[in-house]
């Protein structure tokens, strides 16, 4: 069955019938479909015609262009002649300058199927391992989902992990290959790495090209014919899953539910089983995609709701709210996602902090993966230390602050949280400041944990050798490999596990490993919990004062190679003083690398002529007895665009 797209002659009859298809298509829904434009009845739409649905896929696999292809096919967004909409749930700018999905979205669809119409609910997710809280959340309020692989490249280490989740949750798989039409692509291949891999039944694959529509028309029919429709009751007592939330200035809190049963209507009170409190409902509707007010939602059905909620905390993702005066047992809510990366943020200006906090505050509305803590630094001063779910999701946030909040600041060098267990005690700390000093006998220090993953990585075979040295230069262990598929040796595909030290993959490990790979192998990973390690704290001195915000926890094997490595960049960066400056790095009282800056030196005897030689060397005495004293007294004090330079580069 797969094969037969393999046939040129069929190649293009098919091509010239989806084009056909889509040509018609599109005529009726601009004259018949403009949903945004006329009243949605929403009591029309029982349970038996819902379909709620997700995407999944790796990155740069085609989601968005499904999701826009489907978008279109069904009305809800217009096209005008030969052009193709691009990316239109990917709303935020950094996702369009990425080319990535970061924030969930929603879309609700009318589609007319064998004589009725039934609503789709489509709730995107990103295709990147530092999102899997938004892949989590978009799951919980759906049925089933599409698996979207690229036919050309294959499984890759997200689509398992994704696939495990979606499956373990118990949603209906339907498996897609996308991308059919590129000269590359082999669709029969890829469905033997499915079969073998997921146990997928090749017959129910489905193949695609989301760029130009081909059989795109099938997978509506699937959505329709295999996945379940949600269940709930309108005469039950109201009740929904509070799965996303973001900010409007006017109207305060905007909350997207999944109604579980019950009605709910415009002016009804409502109350929250996590916080207790009420609400009264002044606004409700569908994402369609942009917000559709309607009068009415009902079990089943996905849609949003605004209240005289003010408070971003008052929107705990995974609540559970139901009508006042009624009781009803609360829904399991969302496990916290653990953060797994921890650095300082600061503003340039230090006058801009409270601007700073509460732009935090409503951006971790939307995403409350992110952790918060304020924190005070001697060097940058007040600031707050986040939690992240790995280095993209850190860089991804505070671009997110400077495009839509004009925030400008410095972040600190990424940090993992460590477990340092005491004699009497354990304690979990991700702050390079407050780390004990390991050589201080004092301090009751039995060990110190770092925290581990196990990697899942994806790559050609004729990559392996390179990608095992790379992995065992990152303090790799347990590692195995398998392969899966059959094929020779330029084809064949290889799926690597092993466990990492977290440390070792929040810099440049990624970079490492696409280069080494010539950009094919995809990367993965999952907490392993804690294994004990040899690291510690190690400080910088400028003229014998620590400066805490450049604090560093380092391995032992790496030691010697980090501390000269900043050394030397701290020589180059910081400004030269009138005295003077010993730069050092130290593990606890050991200094282990040093520069010195030289100081900014007078001729004090440019405007001495004639006379003695001890005229001369007497004011360079006294000049040599002034640099002294200002070495003993001087502090040196660093500029926060010096410490912009000094966290950037790094």
């Amino acid at each position: 069955m797969l094969s037969s797209w393999n046939s040129p002659c069929l190649k293009t009859i098919q091509k010239s019938l989806v084009t056909a298809c889509i040509t018609c298509r599109r005529q009726l829904s601009a004259s018949t479909a403009l949903y945004a434009q006329r009243s949605i009845k929403m009591q029309d739409y029982t349970t038996d015609l819902i379909r709620n649905f997700s995407i999944i896929a790796h990155i740069d696999h085609g989601k968005s262009t499904l999701a826009d292809r489907l978008l279109e096919l069904t009305g809800t967004i217009q096209t005008k002649q030969g052009t193709k909409n691009e990316q239109v749930l990917d709303k935020l700018k950094v996702e369009r300058e990425r080319g990535i999905t970061v924030k969930a979205q929603t879309a609700s669809m009318l589609h007319p199927y064998a004589g009725r119409e039934y609503l789709l609910n489509l709730i995107d997710t990103p295709g990147h391992v530092d999102f899997s809280w938004e892949v989590a959340r978009s799951l919980a309020a759906c049925q089933g989902t599409l698996l979207l692989v690229d036919a050309s490249q294959g499984i890759q280490a997200q689509s398992i992990s994704v696939f495990h989740d979606a499956k373990q949750r118990g949603l209906k798989i339907i498996p897609v290959l996308n991308k059919i039409d590129l000269p590359a692509a082999q669709p029969d291949r890829i469905a033997g790495q499915l079969q073998s891999t997921f146990g997928i039944d090749p017959s129910d694959i489905l193949c695609i090209s989301a760029k130009t529509g081909q059989g795109v028309e099938a997978v509506l029919e699937a959505i329709i014919q295999r996945i379940p429709s949600p269940k709930g009751l309108e005469n039950e007592p109201f009740k929904a899953l509070l799965f996303d939330s973001f900010y409007d200035q006017y109207r305060g809190v905007i909350s997207l539910l999944s109604i579980q049963d019950g009605v709910i209507q415009k002016g009804d009170k409502i109350t929250s089983t996590h916080t207790r409190k009420k609400y009264e409902i002044t606004e409700l509707g569908i994402m369609n995609p942009e917000e559709v007010s309607v009068t009415s939602l009902h079990p089943g059905q996905v849609g949003f709701i605004a209240c005289n909620m003010k408070e971003s905390s008052e929107a705990y993702i995974g609540d559970t709210l139901h009508r006042v005066g009624q009781s009803v047992e609360p829904m399991p809510g969302f496990q916290p996602m653990k953060a797994m990366v921890y650095a300082g943020i600061y503003p340039i200006d230090t006058n801009d902090f409270p601007k700073l906090e509460e732009s935090i505050k409503r951006l971790t509305l939307t995403d409350r993966s992110v952790t918060i803590q304020r924190e005070t630094s001697s060097a940058l001063g007040q600031g707050c230390r986040l939690g992240f779910l790995g280095t993209l999701h850190m860089d991804v946030f505070r671009q997110r602050l400077e495009d839509e909040y004009s925030a400008q600041v410095i972040i600190t060098a990424p940090t993992v949280p460590y477990k340092i267990v005491y004699r009497d005690r354990e304690e979990i700390i991700s702050n390079p400041t407050d780390f004990p000093d390991s050589t201080d006998t004092t301090t009751h220090v039995k060990e110190i944990q770092e925290p581990v993953v196990k990697a899942t990585i994806i790559l050609p075979d004729d990559y392996a050798g390179d990608m095992m040295e790379l992995c065992y230069s990152h303090r790799a262990v347990d590692l195995d490999f398998k392969y899966i598929d059959a094929g020779n040796s330029s084809s064949r595909r290889v799926i690597m596990t092993c466990v990492l030290p977290l440390s070792q993959i929040v810099t440049d490990f990624f970079d490492k490993l696409k280069s080494r790979s010539c950009g094919f192998a995809s990367f993965d990973y999952e907490d392993a919990g804690y294994l004990k390690s040899d690291v510690a704290k190690m400080s910088f001195l400028l003229n014998a004062k620590p400066v805490d915000a450049l604090a560093l926890i380092v391995h032992k094997s790496e030691q010697d190679t980090i501390a000269r490595r900043w050394v030397k960049k701290l020589h180059t960066i910081i400004p030269r003083q009138l005295f003077e400056v010993p730069i050092q790095a130290a593990i606890g009282k050991k200094i282990i690398a040093r520069e010195n800056l030289k100081a900014l030196r007078r001729d004090v005897t440019a405007g001495l002529y004639g006379g003695h030689y001890e005229r001369k060397m007497k004011h360079l005495e006294n000049q040599k007895e002034s640099k002294k004293k200002m070495r003993k007294l001087g502090k040196v004090e660093l500029s926060q665009d010096a410490f912009f330079k000094i966290l950037r580069k790094e």
